[in-house]
Order: C-alpha cells, then structure tokens, then sequence
C-alpha cells in the first residue's frame, strides 16, 4: 500500500516583534522629578528662613530712628547709613573691635593647643586614668555659668587677672578645652597609628611626631575646634561682662549693651553694631569652611 502524505498549509505571517524599547529601571541612587522638585522646593525654604533675620536686621539698621523696628515700612522710604557712621565715629567700636579679636583669637590658639595635646594623648596613650580624664572634662560641661562666675572671679582677682585679656581668655579656655579634647580625641582616632611608628622609626621624638606628622593630617578637626572656640570666645556675654571693668576692654556682645538703658533702647544702633559684628565672623567663617564639614565627620566616626 502506497502512503500519500498531505502537504501541510504554509504557516501564516509571523507577526514581528514589538519595537517598543523596554521601560527605563530607575536606579537607587536616582530620583523622580517630581521628588527632585520637592527637595529643590524644600531646600529653598529652609534658605530664605535662615536668611530672612539676617535680611530683616540689615533693613532695620537702615532706619534712622530708635523706634522704627514698631513701624518696618516707614523705613523703606528713608532709608540711610547714619547709624553705620554713628556706630563707627562716635562709640568705641574699635576699641571693642580690638578687644574681641585679642580675645577670641587667643582663646582659639591657646585652647585648640592644649585640646590637641590632650585629644592625642588620650588617643594614643594608655595611662592610669585616662578615661576618667576625659569624663572629667565632660563633667565640667554640665554647670551653669551662673555657679561658675564666683568662683571664678575670686581666682581671678587672686591672681589680679581682673579686667585683663589673659584672665578671659583663660576663663574661655576652660569652656572651649573640654568639647574641642573630645572632638580631637575622635578625630586623631582616624589617623592610623602607623604613621605615629613610621615616625619614630625615622628618629622623630614624640613631640616631633605629634608636630610634624600628625597636626599636618589633622587640619580638618583643628578647623572645627578653632571655629567652635572663636565663636565661644566671641559672643559671650556674661563672663566678659563680669571680669572686664574698663569701657576700652569691652567686647562686642558687651558693648552692645551700652545701646540700652534702664529707660531707653537705640535698637537701630543695636541693629548697624550686630551688622558690623557679623563681618569678622563671617570671614573667619570663610577661612575654615573648606575644612569644617570634613573634621566634622571624620571627628565623629570613633569615640
């Protein structure tokens, strides 16, 4: 018997294949636009609240009269620099000037020292007692200035450091030591403690280790300590108010307060002085900002 066979139909017309690309998986690291505008949006807000004071003191310290801060749009149309020029001529602005800059200079130098010394020692040093050290200087954080003030002025007054730069630049030492030993205690922990033998494997003494070796990589924490000690230094009130007598010795933040009275306030005076004030601060500021973010962090990641 013959098999005959039944040729099958040609196969219909393959239908091709979608040309449509595949959807874009967005990573982790990326966001949508509408997430990126709202963090956009956010940040622009959190901008104009942290500058819109300082914005609002310079417009009142362009109004000419002591009670133009009760009536703010009155001040728009006549404006002027008169309180800057008063400020500048007829108070000791430069005198306070001169006070504040010895002051807080000399506590940033005098206090980042004695903090990095202390930070190293207890980094690397294993000596009876070292912890408790640096519990001690966290303690001495924990009392108000009102307890600390009599005291302290009884040792100043012993010592006749009274109305004297040294005298406060001591008593800020002793607020601007504790935190700065702590913040480069932890930041002296990141530098690996190789480099302190490669040190003295070359003839260095440890005096020249810590100089010459460590300090160097250092930089970053000694900005932030050196930037928290002239702030410290800078705008406080109380103690300098208390151990400085003379009106020439007077710092900014006390100087200020010869613009008010028992029944009277130059608040436009106030105003033009804090203006004036900020600008050391602000190129101080300017100077260690590279290093402030990094000694931050850094300083931060061990205890």
């Amino acid at each position: 018997m013959s098999t005959t066979t039944v040729p099958t139909e040609a196969p219909a017309e393959q239908t091709t294949a979608s040309t449509t690309p595949p959807r874009r998986v967005r990573g982790r690291s990326e966001r949508s636009r509408a997430a990126s505008l709202a963090s956009h949006g956010i940040l622009t807000v959190a901008s104009l609240v942290a500058l819109f004071p300082i914005a609002w003191l310079v417009y009142l310290s362009l109004g000419p009269d002591k009670d133009d801060y009760l009536h703010p749009g009155r001040i728009w149309s006549k404006m002027s620099f008169d309180n800057y020029a008063f400020v500048l001529q007829d108070t000791n602005f430069f005198e306070w000037l001169k006070s504040s800059l010895i002051v807080s200079l000399g506590t940033t130098v005098i206090g980042v020292m004695v903090a990095a010394t202390t930070g190293y020692a207890v980094s690397r040093m294993r000596f009876p007692g070292y912890r408790k050290l640096m519990w001690v200087l966290l303690v001495t954080q924990m009392f108000p200035i009102a307890v600390l003030i009599v005291p302290m002025y009884q040792i100043l007054s012993d010592l006749r450091l009274i109305d004297n730069y040294l005298g406060l630049i001591l008593v800020y030492c002793s607020t601007a030591v504790p935190y700065c030993a702590w913040l480069l205690k932890g930041y002296f922990d990141t530098i690996p403690f190789e480099i302190d033998e490669a040190g003295r494997v070359d003839g260095l003494s440890p005096f020249g280790t810590f100089f010459r070796l460590i300090l160097p990589l250092a930089k970053p924490g000694l900005a932030v300590a050196g930037f928290y000690s002239f702030i410290t230094a800078f705008g406080e009130v109380a103690f300098a108010s208390t151990f400085m007598l003379s009106d020439t010795k007077y710092t900014f933040a006390v100087g200020l307060q010869s613009f008010i009275s028992e029944h009277d306030a130059q608040r436009n005076l106030m105003a033009a002085t804090a203006v004036l004030v900020a600008i050391p601060v602000s190129a101080f500021f300017y100077l260690v900002q590279k290093n402030l973010v990094t000694g931050l962090t850094a300083g931060g990641t061990k205890g």
